[in-house]
């Protein structure tokens, strides 16, 4: 297990848990990111920030924090 700003591009990845607290959980989690959901990286912008990702069948670009939070197996 890892986190989702460790998955290299072109990776499915299921989500394990979110470590983050208080709003910031609650606004990744209401951006669709929950226990169980598919992720797939689709791009890492060149110098890293922001990520890329398809969650629930659309696109969706998240920072590097906060793909820290998510961990993934």
């Amino acid at each position: 297990m890892g986190t989702l700003k460790e998955t290299p591009c072109g990776k499915t990845v299921r989500v394990a848990k979110i470590t983050g607290e208080g709003a910031v959980k609650r606004r990744i989690m209401d951006m669709g990111i929950t226990k169980g959901t598919e992720i797939y990286v689709r791009k890492v912008a060149p110098l890293g920030d922001p990520i890329e990702v398809t969650v629930r069948g659309y696109e969706l670009s998240l920072r590097k924090a906060d793909a820290e939070m998510i961990t993934v197996e």
